[in-house]
């Protein structure tokens, strides 16, 4: 199973016009099975998805529809041993909290991977690896 971070979700919806090569990966990628996601990354789609100040902002039905489309994988809760299990990766290798919580919440669910392009590509958190899915092939 491979984990999701957020900015998959945001480019999947986005529609400027210099992001639509990762549009399309991000969409082919939400069609395959074998994902998972957590809370938090649902709550930063929606913060960000919706934002003001976004070129192209979902309305709130338009990003809770979307949300309630993806619970069909499997989503991880923050729970006070994520946040403690977070806290000790992020001074560990010295990442921000919210990272270390991506990582974290990746390894709860039992992934060995995170398609992530905001965490360094290939990048390997005692067995959590970074895959940049958008990377130049």
């Amino acid at each position: 199973m491979r984990f999701v971070d957020t900015n998959v979700l945001l480019y999947a919806v986005s529609t400027a016009r210099g992001e639509a090569k990762k549009g399309a990966v991000a969409r082919s990628l939400l069609r395959e099975e074998d994902l998972a996601l957590s809370a938090q990354v649902l709550q930063e789609f929606y913060v960000q998805a919706t934002r003001a100040g976004r070129l192209d902002p979902l309305t709130h039905d338009q990003a809770a529809a979307l949300i309630d489309a993806w619970l069909r994988f499997q989503v991880q809760e923050t729970t006070p041993a994520l946040v403690q299990a977070a806290l000790a990766t992020a001074a560990r290798h010295r990442i921000s909290y919210w990272d270390a919580a991506i990582v974290e919440a990746a390894r709860i669910l039992g992934c060995r991977v995170v398609l992530s392009e905001d965490l360094n590509d290939g990048q390997d958190f005692d067995g959590v690896r970074v895959e940049n899915p958008f990377r130049p092939t």
